[in-house]
């Protein structure tokens, strides 16, 4: 058995950071986007998916693949995005397992308002504290870290 590769005390800080970065920032997120819209932030993740799309649906599984969720988690919280309005359910013609998740002209309505309140948030929150060179830094430490998770490759 290999010892572990233990972080330095400098990537041990900034890992540390990004954790409470990511937990912090989510958890605001979801309070105001809650407290403007009454929607969560899971729901403003399915609606994005679903509005991202020409015809506003998408199947199930895909959109698992899309959000990262368990199937499981997906059908629970669509049930609830269903009761509430906001999604429907559509059988597969194709596919008699399928199903699509669609988008009601409800949840359309609920995102659009959402939205602007939304990115004034991500913007006061995230991006107004970053110069232009942290948000390309940002993003290029995105897509490596991206692009080794999409590789499948082991650590």
């Amino acid at each position: 058995m290999t010892e572990p590769r233990w972080l330095d005390d400098r990537r041990q800080r900034s890992w540390r950071a990004y954790l409470a970065m990511n937990s912090q920032l989510t958890a605001r997120l979801h309070r105001q986007l809650q407290a403007d819209s009454g929607l969560s932030l899971a729901d403003f993740d399915v609606l994005v998916q679903l509005t991202g799309r020409p015809d506003g649906r998408v199947r199930v599984l895909e959109l698992a693949r899309a959000l990262q969720w368990e199937k499981s988690r997906l059908s629970h919280h669509i049930a609830r995005m269903q009761r509430r309005g906001l999604v429907a359910r559509e059988d597969c013609p194709d596919d008699a397992r399928g199903a699509y998740t669609v988008l009601t002209p409800l949840g359309r309505q609920a995102i659009e308002q959402a939205a602007p309140r939304h990115v004034e948030t991500v913007r006061a929150l995230f991006f107004d504290q970053l110069t232009a060179e942290h948000v390309d830094a940002l993003q290029a430490i995105a897509h490596r870290v991206l692009s080794r998770l999409e590789d499948n490759a082991q650590p």
